[in-house]
């Protein structure tokens, strides 16, 4: 049995109140008394209850992350980052998969383990505005990613449609003109495909070139096969680009091994640019140019105001949050050739 705050007291020879206070991290204990009593715990190996302290809160000291895809490398470290902000807070995370579908989306904010967590993290693909604001479960959700909703539930995404411009300048920047968009969707006007193919439209007319929608490849997945079928199906309908801005990492990586296949090369022939800075960009055998996201800071934020909600005041108004992202230039993009 491990050792007990009054065990630690008595080691210090201070109160239970006074251990209490240095383990809380409380204001008003001297210098010389939190050595004394830190002294004390890291003697004892002492370890709070974290349980016990949440379920004096009336909590469970959990919060549920719920991602559309754990096979997706971009949730599995936004996921890693979650655990991490958690933990600052003594929480611990509880990971859901929904697929993506609107069924499983709903059941999760509709308070399903409402007794298990203290509130909810969600990244939704096929979610309506409607399902919100039909919510009954009245635990902390905070939304992630790029649709909109008219809900009064905290939003942390980028702002795609200028990350994606960031990505189109680079390739324009470096004199690239037949600049192909791998991943646009057909429906859902909302989602982030229709946002960063809306960037690559307004960045392209920025620099004075046309917005050929034959450059365009419509897909229904997002993985490293969708990118090689998109551009297979570009090269063969005769749609040569000399640059790729695809949808995501995967994309990217996939229109990489199909250009690879047809004899072209990265980035002299074609240059790529992907989206979300996965681990795996960084380790082919040409390195990916990617849009990377602050995924700390999205993380951070998320957990930050599912924290706030349940210590503060509830009436404050929900926020939209946009964190940062930066363009990583790796191997994949360079000049053309002259």
């Amino acid at each position: 049995m491990g050792a007990s705050l009054k065990d630690v007291a008595q080691l210090a020879g201070v109160s239970v109140k006074t251990v209490s206070n240095v383990v809380n991290n409380r204001p008003h204990v001297t210098p010389a008394m939190r050595e004394r009593v830190q002294r004390a715990v890291d003697a004892l190996d002492y370890r709070p209850n974290l349980t016990a302290r949440h379920l004096r809160k009336g909590r469970t000291g959990i919060i549920a992350l719920a991602v559309p895809e754990l096979g997706n490398p971009y949730f599995a470290e936004l996921a890693g980052a979650v655990v991490d902000a958690a933990a600052r807070f003594d929480y611990t995370v509880l990971l859901d998969h929904t697929a993506g579908r609107r069924e499983q989306e709903v059941l999760v904010t509709q308070g399903f383990r409402a007794h298990v967590i203290d509130g909810l993290i969600l990244s939704p693909i096929e979610l309506e505005t409607a399902d919100l604001l039909g919510r009954r479960d009245d635990a902390p959700l905070v939304l992630l990613g790029e649709r909109e909703y008219d809900a009064p539930y905290d939003q942390i995404a980028i702002d795609n449609v200028a990350a994606a411009r960031t990505a189109v300048r680079h390739l324009t920047g470096l004199g690239r003109r037949r600049i192909a968009f791998l991943g646009a969707r057909r429906e859902l006007a909302r989602q982030p495909a229709h946002l960063r193919l809306r960037g690559w439209r307004e960045e392209l007319t920025a620099a004075g070139l046309p917005h050929d929608d034959t450059l365009v490849a419509a897909t229904d997945g997002y993985g490293r096969w969708d990118g090689a079928a998109a551009m297979n199906a570009l090269l063969n309908r005769g749609t040569q680009p000399d640059a790729v801005f695809a949808y995501n990492d995967l994309m990217a990586l996939g229109a990489m091994r199909a250009l690879s296949e047809r004899g072209l090369r990265v980035p002299q022939d074609v240059s790529v640019v992907g989206f979300d800075d996965i681990e795996d960009g960084r380790f082919g055998a040409v390195t990916l140019t990617t849009v990377s996201p602050d995924k700390q800071a999205i993380a951070r934020l998320a957990v930050e105001r599912v924290v706030a909600r349940l210590t503060g005041d509830p009436q404050v108004e929900p926020e939209r949050i946009q964190p940062g992202y930066r363009l990583v230039a790796r191997e994949s993009t360079a000049p053309p050739p002259e």
